[in-house]
């Protein structure tokens, strides 16, 4: 799936918090239900079986408990996308990344061949479908996943590109795939963000650290001589540092409009005055292949940020679609990060100065970025509010945040300018409640620690701790419907009123 990924170190954060952030979008010309839900340990598969690959699992017996954002309808097997587990360990997978003709040819994806001519089937490997179900219930920290992903796409293979995101909250680590079965993974550093759209990202790699002590650095076992006996490494110098993106990576025609505009505006938001982004002695331009993977930001970087990054469409810009500026040529040139296939948008923040009960908060959006709000959701609960799950194949705007927001997005769009008001007033609305619910949460969390003593909340067993959060949880949620029908209502009828049909002169 084509997806954008925002990766923010917890030094380059607002409050110390690690966050891992990612819209998914659906393919061009689908629009895929989704919903939230949390997966108990006596419903999580014990052996697996991928619908779109046809690979078997066998996973461990024990698993824990999890969040997930799976489709919907289950046409395609579950696509669980983002979560976090009973130890607060976060996972956002999967980014869709590119390759080359080198990778692929050396180390094949592993595709499902469906049985013929008397042949019996041969599975492919794991892919974006299954990652999240088969690894995140079984990791005790970021480190961990990389290495329970890693050995599983050794031995299963995948069959296609994919970044994945690890996060706790001391570390978060990125993962890319490698062909069908090698892999990649380095540390993201403390002070820094990662933007990745949709392309291999990682611009610098110390084999010496992945073959050693790994500090910062991991990688499949034979990736030495996989890019020595393949002549993957294109570095001019032998004392330049091992670069993934020009070995592992693409170049192409079509990068430099579907991909590298999306990091370019990104990192042109989170660093304005670092450089020159606009003229034509730029250092950085919407198609430069060279756009770092991981950057120190000007100040400290929000959940708003976050959220308003990934729901961009160029904004001061003439790229952007929705402009008076520019022209017709550049105007929608580029492949914006909020777009109308946005499915939806998580962010998982990890809060290192709360009880371990509620240091994870799950933000989740529904629908096309720019026209939805974000809502903070305690994962550490056994269920979620109606609103956020149940999604139906039949839209129901009322009692469903996904349709509700695929269907202001079609709205808004209509007449972008003279709705841009409403979704704006609606978002920070929202967001600021979603704030204040956070802080009055924390508080109670606090007042019941006092109370009941700090081993109560400094676990993510108590269920009268769950309680709390479930509370906070379903509250968000009734506010969050009953703005979200009433900037609905506006939106309706300021786009009704355009309609092109429309007469001044009165029927009665």
């Amino acid at each position: 799936m084509p997806c954008t990924t925002i990766l923010v170190g917890k030094d380059a954060s607002y409050d110390g918090s690690t966050i891992i952030a990612r819209n998914e979008d659906s393919s061009n010309g689908e629009f895929t239900e989704k919903e939230f839900k949390v997966v108990h340990t006596q419903d999580q598969p014990r052996h697996y079986k991928s619908v779109i690959s046809h690979v078997e699992i066998e996973l461990p017996d024990n698993p824990m408990r999890y969040t997930s954002v799976p489709d919907a309808l289950l046409k395609n097997g579950l696509w669980a996308e983002h979560g976090v587990n009973d130890l607060n360990v976060a996972m956002s997978a999967t980014e869709t990344l590119t390759s080359n003709e080198r990778v692929l040819g050396a180390d094949p994806l592993v595709e499902l061949i469906p049985a013929k001519d008397g042949n019996s089937e041969i599975p492919g490997g794991i892919g974006e479908e299954d990652m999240l179900t088969i690894v995140l219930p079984y990791i005790s920290s970021a480190r961990e996943g990389v290495e329970r992903l890693g050995s599983l796409l050794e031995k299963y293979g995948t069959y296609e590109m994919n970044g994945i995101a690890f996060s706790d909250e001391n570390e978060i680590w990125w993962l890319e795939t490698i062909g069908g079965h090698h892999w990649i993974a380095k540390r993201v550093p403390d002070d820094s963000y990662v933007v990745m759209p949709n392309q291999l990202g990682i611009d610098e790699f110390d084999l010496e650290d992945a073959f050693g002590d790994q500090e910062e650095h991991m990688c499949s076992a034979d990736l030495r001589e996989f890019i020595e006996d393949n002549y993957l490494d294109l570095a001019v110098e032998q004392v330049s540092a091992f670069n993934p993106r020009t070995a592992f990576g693409s170049h192409s025609d079509a990068d430099h409009v579907y991909n590298t505009p999306r990091a370019w505006w990104i990192q042109r938001f989170f660093n304005p005055y670092d450089e020159d982004w606009d003229s034509a002695q730029a250092l950085h331009t919407p198609m430069s292949d060279d756009i770092p993977w991981a950057r120190q930001p000007e100040r400290k970087i929000t959940i708003e940020d976050v959220k308003y990054a990934l729901s961009n469409h160029y904004q001061g810009t003439v790229y952007d679609p929705y402009s008076k500026n520019g022209t017709e040529a550049t105007r929608g040139q580029f492949r914006t990060v909020g777009i109308n296939r946005n499915c939806d948008l998580c962010a998982i923040q990890i809060r290192p100065y709360v009880p371990e009960a509620s240091k994870a908060i799950q933000w989740t959006a529904f629908g096309s970025n720019p026209f939805n709000t974000f809502v903070p959701i305690f994962t550490n609960v056994d269920t979620i509010p109606a609103y956020l799950t149940g999604t139906t194949e039949v839209v129901d705007t009322a009692h469903n945040f996904y349709w509700a927001n695929r269907v202001i997005g079609a709205l808004a769009d209509a007449r972008f300018h003279d709705n841009q008001a409403h979704i704006e007033r609606y978002a920070q609305k929202t967001g600021a409640a979603g704030v204040a619910t956070v802080i009055d949460t924390d508080k109670k969390i606090a007042a019941f620690a006092k109370a009941e003593g700090e081993e109560s909340v400094n676990t993510t067993e108590d269920k009268r701790v769950r309680t709390i959060l479930e509370t906070a949880n379903q509250a968000v949620c009734d506010m969050v419907q009953r703005e979200t029908n009433d900037v609905l209502s506006k939106v309706l009828y300021t786009t009704s009123m355009s309609m092109k049909n429309a007469f001044s002169m009165s029927d009665n």
